[in-house]
């Protein structure tokens, strides 16, 4: 069985047990998971949840931007946590539900941006209908592929302008659903070496699993969507993705 890594998942978020979830995912094929905090507290629950599964979970802490408003108050709590964590974010720009101010979310994203370089920790990206601004931010930060863009959903046109940055890719349901395209031709531009897949886990699950709650579990999916997009077997994008995976955020510990 091809081994798999689910570059993001919120175990903290899913209904069902983290260990309940983590054992069908081994079952699966899954060899480890990202787990990325989105405030102070998810932070220090993905920190819990990988001590927890030691080896089989890495974590991050970071601020979403739907709360980018709170960094002045969780900014240093949370910084002081990314020493510890395999990865900065989940952060980034979201213009589509714009939850907070747009001056705050730029702020915020450009301060753990500049932390991941301080840190030389790879940043988890979520970007939504703010592609040319967060394009700009990632051009100034100069981070390479270690600026991996999570559950990424653009068109040809921003997936070459991206990968002239040399980010990493990560790919979601969207690549496997019957209204993804746009992301599928996106992923065609997507350069094989610096892709990822994940789950986006409790969120986005792929076909036939539409409506239901998501899990690592079904990361294999994406992977395949993936490798009908690219024309190449399941198992080289396993070994394409998880080789990735492997080298931007370091693997178990």
């Amino acid at each position: 069985m091809a081994a798999w890594v689910d570059s993001h998942c919120h175990l903290f978020l899913a209904d069902e047990a983290a260990g309940t979830l983590i054992g069908r995912a081994r079952q699966a094929g899954v060899a480890w998971v990202m787990c990325p905090g989105t405030d102070l507290g998810s932070s220090l629950e993905a920190r819990s949840l990988a001590a927890e599964h030691a080896g089989f979970v890495l974590w991050s802490a970071g601020l979403h931007p739907h709360d980018a408003a709170s960094w002045a108050r969780q900014g240093g709590r949370i910084s002081s946590l990314a020493v510890e964590a395999a990865a900065v974010g989940e952060c980034g720009l979201d213009f589509y539900r714009d939850l907070s101010p747009r001056q705050d979310q730029v702020a915020a994203f450009r301060a753990q941006l500049e932390l991941a370089g301080r840190l030389a920790k790879p940043v988890v990206v979520h970007c939504r209908d703010a592609f040319s601004e967060v394009h700009a931010e990632l051009e100034r930060a100069q981070l390479g592929e270690r600026a991996v863009l999570h559950c990424w959903t653009g068109g040809p046109k921003w997936t070459k302008r991206f990968a002239d940055l040399g980010v990493t890719f990560s790919f979601a349901g969207p690549v496997a659903f019957e209204t993804g395209d746009t992301v599928r031709r996106g992923a065609a531009e997507a350069p094989p070496e610096r892709t990822m897949v994940e789950t986006d886990t409790p969120y986005l699950s792929p076909p036939p699993h539409r409506g239901e709650p998501n899990e690592p579990a079904r990361v294999a999916l994406v992977g395949a969507a993936l490798a009908d997009v690219w024309g190449v077997d399941v198992d080289e994008v396993a070994a394409l993705t998880s080789e990735t995976a492997t080298r931007v955020f370091g693997g178990p510990r």
